[in-house]
């Protein structure tokens, strides 16, 4: 019987074990793209449903340096689509654990973790120049309107994602400009405060020029019986809980294959902008 053995060998040299962990990246985007991901510097806003998948996905390309923003903690209602949520982990600070998980992954990266919530008050205290890319992942329009906005005013490269509740099919997420996205109530509301308080153009021919993940799925909602309905409900329905809300038993359902899409499509074409960047 063969014995265990760890996965690097005690002698290897940092980059030979980097070499190790990573060189199936580079055979697909070449040693020069790998360098550049791995000099590169991603913050991603929100750390559930989608963006603990995208850091998870940034982690395992080798990426140099994330920054996570998020001051949840992991509770039950997580576990079916976050990727840090299990029983050990309930109770815990989300950027904490997957602090924890991608040291154990990339143990070169990295990892600066902010334990608040951003809001549009202080988008410009954690939103840095240097940053060479942000993955948003919130689902608060206002918040995500000033992020958005400060990124385009500040010269910070930015994708968004819209809302992944609601939907079972992973094959119709895609990626398309934030003025051309369709079926999704979030980012409606997004482009509206982005025009009215942003300068964003109004001209349905002109583009925002900011990448966005999101699906055209026709969303299914909880119609209060164990069924479900097409149709959204009155905002009465549940008590303290918004009508796009994941957590709560009268919010929007969710699966992992479709917030882990949502966040996969952000990170894929991240690695891809870093990897060809001149």
């Amino acid at each position: 019987m063969k014995e265990p053995h760890a996965s690097e060998h005690p002698g290897d040299s940092p980059d030979s074990q980097d070499s190790r962990r990573f060189g199936g990246v580079q055979r697909v985007y070449g040693a020069a793209g790998v360098a550049r991901i791995r000099n590169s510097h991603v913050c991603v806003i929100g750390v559930g449903g989608v963006g603990s998948w995208a850091v998870e996905s940034l982690a395992r390309s080798g990426i140099g340096s994330i920054t996570m923003i998020d001051m949840d903690i992991v509770s039950a209602s997580n576990i079916n689509r976050q990727l840090h949520a299990t029983s050990s982990t309930l109770g815990r600070d989300k950027v904490l654990v997957m602090q924890e998980r991608v040291a154990e992954i990339n143990p070169a990266c990295r990892v600066a973790i902010v334990d608040d919530f951003i809001a549009a008050d202080n988008v410009s205290d954690y939103i840095q120049q240097h940053f060479d890319f942000v993955v948003d992942c919130i689902d608060d329009f206002r918040t995500k309107a000033a992020i958005i906005a400060h990124c385009r005013q500040n010269g910070v490269n930015i994708i968004t994602t819209g809302g992944a509740g609601g939907q079972i099919d992973p094959g119709r997420v895609e990626i398309a400009d934030l003025s051309r996205t369709r079926q999704d109530v979030l980012l409606a509301r997004t482009r509206k405060l982005l025009r009215q308080e942003f300068g964003f153009t109004r001209d349905p021919h002109k583009r925002f020029h900011v990448p966005c993940v999101y699906s055209d799925e026709q969303l299914v909602y909880p119609d209060g019986d164990g069924g479900l309905s097409s149709q959204r409900p009155a905002p009465e329905g549940s008590a303290g809980c918004r009508l796009n809300a994941l957590n709560c038993a009268g919010g929007i359902g969710s699966v992992a294959h479709v917030t882990a899409t949502f966040g996969l499509f952000a990170t894929g074409f991240v690695l891809r902008e870093l990897a060809h960047a001149s």
